[in-house]
This record gives structure tokens, C-alpha cells and sequence, in this order.
């Protein structure tokens, strides 16, 4: 199998938020996100019955919680993980550049062993 580039096929201009998923397994997938100034709805929440891990290769984001006042800022290279059910939402990406993501998603069956 050829080697892929976590860089490549990202188009120039961006007005929604691209999403591809890069390999996924019964109870894993790994996908690449890339945002450039787009965020969650007003009143939207993310509750995913997954956790996810999720790492910043390029760009800049803010992630608020609700179960947290204050809200976590991230910038290239750092990492978070999201527990199941941890209702969050993206509340800033940074419109001068490409936030690029890579979010691993895995569920409880793995976790358990099923």
C-alpha cells in the first residue's frame, strides 16, 4: 500500500468543515478534520457515544465542555482525550489558517474487550 500525506487533497478555500475518514475498524475509526474559522451551532453539543482522542497537527482551536467553565485552548501538537458521553463543542478555530485534526474515535466494546 502507498504511503498517504495527513497534508494532501485539503482544498483552498474551506466554507465548511471537511471531514475524511482515514482507516476505521469495528471498534476504531481515525478521521482528519480541518477547520478554518468554523465551530459548533449556538446550543449544539457534541455526545458521542465514543471516546475520542484527538491531537492538533496544525492551526489553533478552543474546546468548551459543559460540564467545565472554563474552556480548553489548543494549539499544534497538543492532545486531549474526550471521554464518552463528556458533552463538548468546538467553540473557536482560527480563521487565518487551516486547523488540522486528527481524532481517533474508539468505543466501549473495545474497551471491554468485546
Amino acid at each position: 500500500m502507498p504511503s498517504q500525506n495527513i497534508f494532501a487533497d485539503i482544498p483552498i478555500d474551506l466554507p465548511d468543515e471537511l471531514t475524511t475518514t482515514l482507516a476505521s475498524h469495528t471498534n476504531l475509526r481515525i478521521e482528519r478534520i480541518v477547520s478554518q474559522g468554523q465551530i459548533s451551532p449556538e446550543g449544539f453539543w457534541y455526545d458521542q457515544h465514543e471516546d475520542e482522542w484527538v491531537i492538533l497537527l496544525q492551526g489553533a482551536a478552543t474546546l468548551q465542555f459543559e460540564d467545565r467553565a472554563s474552556e480548553l485552548k489548543l494549539s499544534a501538537g497538543d492532545y486531549a482525550l474526550i471521554p464518552a458521553h463528556r458533552r463538548h463543542r468546538v467553540s473557536w478555530t482560527t480563521p487565518q489558517e487551516k486547523t488540522i485534526w486528527l481524532a481517533i474515535f474508539t468505543s466501549q466494546a473495545m474497551h471491554s474487550g468485546k
